[in-house]
Parts: structure tokens; C-alpha cells; sequence
């Protein structure tokens, strides 16, 4: 049986939009691509089925025009998806119509929830990291990393005053 991951690796495996809406999608892009001025666009996504990762919302997205960058939002503790990510296009009309086509789209029984998100109002550090590939933190990183880290003032006296009562009841 083959794994979810190389299903979605050749191009038959894409889900068609609606007939109607097909051609008539397919012909504002070609429009937009026509124009000589490129903006990117950034389309925020939610309600991200588990299992679309990356590399599949690359590849999904993609019929729609050229994808610059692609980052979904994990947890730092566990590494999982959180549902929801951001998908920049090269070109800012490219992005409102996936926005406006996309919406509320049926995908492994959850509604996609898509929004054109303004370049005035994209944070700058939205995508950063977004060309590494994630790495799962271990429980070993994860409990190393808690153990070393610098103690405040509080905790420093909390021990010190243990030490000390320790050192009493010795005596």
C-alpha cells in the first residue's frame, strides 16, 4: 500500500475545481499573467486537513499560479500541524481569485477557509524559515534544553534556602 505522501506526487491525483468554474478560473489567470507589473500575494489558509503537509499544498496550490513560498504554522513542543498556514503567490490577482475560489472548499470533510491577506498587513517574519525542512524535536532535545536553561532569581534562592536546611539537619 502507499503511503499518503506519494499519492499526492503525480498530477492525476489533483482534485479538478467544478467543471464551470474550471475554464472560467484557468482564463482570469492567463489574464493576470498577461499584465507586466508582478506583486506577490499572500493567502492565508485554515482548517488544513491532518496529512496536507508542505510539499502537498505546494502542489495543490500550484494549479493556480507559480507559488514564491509556502509555511504552515507548528507547534514548537511537538511539531505538529496547527491547521493553518500562509501561501505566497508571485502575483497579488493570482492570489484573490485562489482566495476567493478556494473558500469554504470541501477537502477531506473540512471547509477550507482561505482569505487574500493584504501586503500592508503581512508581518515581515511570516515566512521566515519557511525553505527549512521541519525537524521533530525529541524528547531528549526537548528535556536536555529544559534542564540547562538559567535559573531566575526566585528559583536561585528557593535552592539555596534547600541547601541550607539540608545542611541544618545534617548537623
Amino acid at each position: 500500500m502507499a503511503s499518503k505522501a506519494s499519492t499526492w506526487d503525480t498530477k492525476a491525483n489533483l482534485v479538478p475545481l467544478e467543471k464551470g468554474k474550471e475554464k472560467e478560473i484557468r482564463a482570469k489567470i492567463s489574464k493576470i499573467k498577461q499584465a507586466e507589473v508582478l506583486r506577490p500575494g499572500v493567502v492565508y489558509v485554515g482548517h488544513i486537513p491532518h496529512g496536507f503537509f508542505e510539499p502537498q499544498v505546494k502542489r495543490f496550490f500550484s494549479q493556480f499560479g507559480t507559488i514564491s513560498r509556502v509555511r504552515l504554522a507548528r507547534s514548537k513542543k511537538t511539531g505538529g500541524p496547527k491547521g493553518y498556514g500562509y501561501i505566497e503567490f508571485e502575483c497579488e490577482e493570482v492570489a484573490k481569485v485562489v482566495a476567493e475560489t478556494m473558500h469554504n472548499y470541501l477537502m477531506f470533510e473540512k471547509l477550507l477557509k482561505c482569505e487574500f491577506v493584504p501586503s500592508e498587513r503581512v508581518h515581515p517574519k511570516t515566512f521566515d524559515g519557511w525553505n527549512k525542512k521541519f525537524h521533530k524535536p525529541t524528547r531528549r532535545s526537548t528535556a536536555i534544553r529544559k534542564h540547562n536553561r538559567p535559573k531566575d532569581a526566585a528559583a536561585n534562592l528557593q535552592s539555596a534556602m534547600r541547601l541550607a536546611n539540608k545542611d541544618i539537619r545534617m548537623r
